[in-house]
């Protein structure tokens, strides 16, 4: 009788180690991208500070501003204080990626990929449309391209580096910029469903 209630004990043990190691890998997936997304909200709440941080030490500097300004220069424009900043998207809940539209175009080859310039546009009713956010970012010249207009109307793959003649330009073709939960880019692809206003 003894040895009957060990045995049923050590298997009852055995059972809870079993269940607790069996864990589906949907659960552990989710969680993974809660843990994500807690990363995302904290980084974002930091930077939050810091920019509010910086924004009042900037406005405290231009009230104490001595003297009058001199206009700028019309050979050398500056940037617009309220023109609104980057932000990498970030893909929603479920999502492997989040996409920015935007003109790619400015293409430089440098000694660590290819440098492009991204001129955001939101959609309005399948009508692309300027934000006024205009960023560099700096690829591989292996970043897959879908294409179609800029490969003469065919559809098909191609690589960032195959593209950078084309793109070198001013803006001329828009794509949808993939990121990936760390603010990576993935892929670029061709945008010609859009009409741009």
């Amino acid at each position: 009788m003894v040895d009957e209630t060990s045995l049923d004990d050590h298997l009852a043990g055995l059972a809870a180690e079993g269940r607790r190691f069996a864990e589906p890998m949907a659960a552990e997936q989710i969680r993974v991208r809660g843990d994500r997304r807690r990363r995302r909200k904290r980084a974002a709440q930091m930077s939050g500070g810091v920019l509010l941080a910086a924004a009042v030490a900037v406005g405290g500097l231009s009230l104490v501003r001595p003297g009058p300004e001199s206009p700028p220069s019309v050979a050398k424009p500056t940037p617009s204080r309220n023109a609104p900043q980057f932000v990498p998207p970030t893909p929603a809940p479920g999502e492997e990626y989040a996409s920015e539209i935007g003109y790619v175009y400015d293409a430089m080859v440098l000694a660590d990929g290819v440098q492009v310039t991204v001129k955001q546009l939101r959609t309005e009713r399948g009508t692309a449309v300027p934000t006024g956010v205009v960023h560099k970012v700096t690829l591989s010249p292996q970043t897959p391209v879908e294409v179609e207009q800029v490969a003469g109307g065919k559809p098909g793959d191609m690589r960032l580096g195959e593209l950078v003649d084309r793109l070198r330009g001013g803006p001329r073709w828009v794509f949808a910029v993939d990121y990936d939960g760390e603010g990576r880019i993935q892929s670029l692809r061709e945008a010609f469903w859009l009409t741009v206003e």
